[in-house]
This record gives C-alpha cells, sequence and structure tokens, in this order.
C-alpha cells in the first residue's frame, strides 16, 4: 500500500519532493499508526461491503473501521455480524489485485465491536479471512472494562498466530466530566502501558463526548469551539499523546457532515490560493459539500498534536490526506533541526523563523514519520495542487 498511489505517475513526479513510502499490514504499529490516514467507517450491515472495501481502496482510502456498534441498530448486531463475516470470507477468496493506478486491493481494515466475546467469535467464524482484520476498535474504553477487551483480543492473536492490533475509543462521559476525568485518563494509560506492543492509536470519540452534555457541533464550527469537549481532547492528548515515548498517536474525531445547509457564517477557505491555481470551482464544490470545515478542523487536529481523522464519507479522504503531505518548508526545518546535535537556535532555510534544536526535536520527529508515509510536497506546490490531485467531490 502507499498513499496517493491512486493519481497517475506522471502528476506524482510534479507533486512530490519525496514520494511517499509503500507500508503494509505488518510493518511497525508506530508507522501503520500514522499511515492510517483518513479511517473510514462504514456499517457492518451494508449489503455490498466487500464491493465498498474495494471501491474505497481505489479512492485512496487506506484503512477502514467496519462497526458492529453505534453504526448499527441493537437489533441488527446478528444479522450485521453474519454479513461482515460472509462479506470478508467473500473478499478473502476473490483474486488479488494491485493497489497501484487501478488498483483494487483492501485497506487496513477494523472491526468495531461492542462486547469482548465478540473479537474471538468473529475471528473464529473467519477462518482464514481473519488475515484481512488488522485489529479491532474498542468502544467506550475505560480502565474497568478495557480489559475485558484487551485479554480477549490478546487470547484471539495467540490462538490464530495474527497479529491483531487495538484501537481503544475514549468517549465514556467519565472521560469528558471534569471530576472524574484526570484519574479516569491516568488509569486508562496504566492499563494501555501493559498491552503497549498491541496498541496501535487512540481515537477520540467527539459525538458520545458531546452526547454527555446534549451537545452537536454544528458544520461551520469545529469540536474546538465546543469548550466542554476541547478540555476533553486537550486532557487526552495531555495524558495519552505525549512524546516522550510513553504517548501514542491519538486520532482527530469524526467529521459527520457531507452536505452544506443553510450557512451562519462565511466560508473558512481563503479564495486565494484557489484563485492562484485557477481553481476557483474546487472551492465551491468544498463549500457546497461543507468541507472547509473539515479542512478547518484538520489543521486545528494537527495543531493540537492529533494525527489522521475519522470519517463517515469518502469524499473526506482526500482533504485530510492532502492537509496530511509534509510540506517542502517544514521538511527543510526538521531536517535542520534533527541535523543538530548539541542544541541551538538558527534561522530556518526559509529565512522566516527561528529553529531551536531541543525543543524542536520531538517535532522533527514525529514530522519525518508523516513524511515517510505521506511524502514531501515539492517545492511551491500548495494543498490546493494535492487536493486537486487527490481527488475531490
Amino acid at each position: 500500500m502507499r498513499h496517493f498511489d491512486h493519481i497517475d505517475a506522471a502528476r506524482r513526479k510534479h507533486l512530490f519532493y519525496r514520494h511517499p513510502r509503500p507500508f503494509d499490514r505488518h510493518d511497525d504499529p508506530a508507522v501503520l499508526a500514522v499511515a492510517l490516514g483518513a479511517t473510514l467507517y462504514s456499517p457492518a450491515t451494508r449489503p455490498a461491503l466487500a464491493e465498498d472495501v474495494l471501491r474505497a481502496a481505489r479512492r485512496g482510502v487506506m484503512s477502514m473501521v467496519l462497526c458492529l456498534e453505534d453504526a448499527i441498530a441493537d437489533d441488527e448486531v446478528e444479522s450485521g455480524e453474519a454479513n461482515l463475516v460472509a462479506q470478508l470470507r467473500s473478499l478473502h477468496g476473490a483474486p488479488r489485485r494491485g493497489r497501484g493506478e487501478g488498483g483494487g486491493g483492501a485497506p487496513l481494515l477494523f472491526v468495531r465491536v461492542r462486547d469482548p466475546r465478540q473479537i474471538g467469535d468473529l475471528v473464529g467464524r473467519l477462518g482464514d479471512a481473519a488475515a484481512l482484520v488488522s485489529g479491532f476498535v474498542l468502544p467506550k474504553f475505560t480502565a474497568a472494562g478495557g480489559g475485558a477487551f484487551l485479554d480477549a483480543l490478546e487470547e484471539a492473536a495467540e490462538s490464530t498466530g495474527l497479529r491483531l492490533l487495538a484501537m481503544p475509543v475514549i468517549e465514556s462521559p467519565g472521560a469528558v466530566y471534569a471530576e472524574s476525568r484526570s484519574e479516569m485518563l491516568h488509569e486508562t494509560a496504566r492499563l494501555l502501558a501493559k498491552h503497549r506492543p498491541r496498541i496501535l492509536a487512540v481515537r477520540i470519540g467527539a459525538t458520545d463526548m458531546s452526547a454527555a452534555y446534549g451537545l452537536r457541533r454544528p458544520p461551520d464550527l469545529t469540536i474546538y469551539d465546543i469548550q466542554p469537549v476541547a478540555g476533553a481532547i486537550c486532557d487526552v492528548v495531555n495524558v495519552l499523546g505525549r512524546a516522550d515515548g510513553s504517548g501514542y498517536v491519538v486520532t482527530g474525531p469524526v467529521w459527520e457532515y457531507f452536505s452544506a445547509g443553510e450557512r451562519m457564517f462565511k466560508p473558512q477557505l481563503r479564495q486565494s490560493p484557489f484563485d492562484a491555481h485557477r481553481a476557483a470551482p474546487l472551492r465551491q464544490r468544498l463549500i457546497t459539500s461543507d468541507l472547509d470545515g473539515l479542512i478547518r478542523e484538520v489543521h486545528l487536529d494537527k495543531a493540537n498534536g492529533l494525527t489522521g481523522k475519522t470519517v463517515i464519507h469518502p469524499s473526506h479522504v482526500a482533504a485530510v490526506h492532502a492537509l496530511s503531505v509534509v510540506t517542502h518548508e517544514e521538511y527543510c526545518d526538521a531536517a535542520d533541526i534533527l541535523g543538530v546535535a548539541g542544541g541551538g537556535a538558527m534561522a530556518s532555510s526559509y529565512a522566516n523563523k527561528m529553529n531551536e534544536a531541543k525543543p524542536h526535536r520531538a517535532w522533527a520527529q514525529r514530522l519525518m514519520l508523516r513524511a515517510r508515509v505521506f511524502g514531501v510536497a515539492a517545492e511551491g506546490v500548495t494543498f490546493v495542487e494535492l487536493l486537486e490531485a487527490a481527488g475531490t467531490p
């Protein structure tokens, strides 16, 4: 698998100074956690789930979650499990095709379960097709209930010889309410540390967090404008996303809109970058689909230490991935910082900022990992060009 392989090779050559590097499901989890990118959620009940997976791959999706939890009704769990098993067995038995231009290989696949017992049951029912599953998403994760999920995952991995990874979701009221949040997150950190080799990333369930207050983020605001939830996200990063070796990749919360209604505020995309590339129609399509809000939120995710994002529509993927490409300026800064062993400050290669070798080192190391999987844009190539190439609604 490789990001942007669905783009014509000649166009990729123009766009990238350093091309994205290939990866597969057996790579180091530190690489896979960043490579997830825009993780597309899909209800496990979809009748053509196998074809949906292949179609998503052809559009550049690198990770998907097949959901048996909140995305389906309570009375659909049994039929959802049966459909998931049948569709993945069909996908596993289909002729393999490459993921290059026009290719159709499956993305990294994860199953979101409701109950720990589903993990072993589903792996057993899948048989050889369980090899398609990279891991499980563990909902409403807390220290009190999370151990059962992780133990079930360990048992399934040991019985099959498969490497099955976990993505716990922080979304319970205990992770949101001020009086319980700190203790709950630190207890969760201690539990996850015991299972560190299996923890791929920590996901944030902003919809459930908002529900704890009876709130819903409108499309013209970001999750960071919803202060009770923004505070919870801040604490999740503070406890579980540290750069001292104890933290994990923390992914950005879901963007749940895919078409615009009546707008209260002006669009959040400046016009001049699009005019410079004669891409005014692209800007209008983004605004019409409410993707200007998504783009704003992804910028804020990155600024607040989050990597990747949960999405619910294929039209969201290109924006998240285009914004994940490391700019030429960022790459030059990171290379300069990592090239100095003894500390000190220096002017950036672009002569517009100061780089400090020690304080900026962790940032530079993280950025280089993102550069590995998403590539480095060629000098002068902008987000607009990347987005236009990656595909938009």
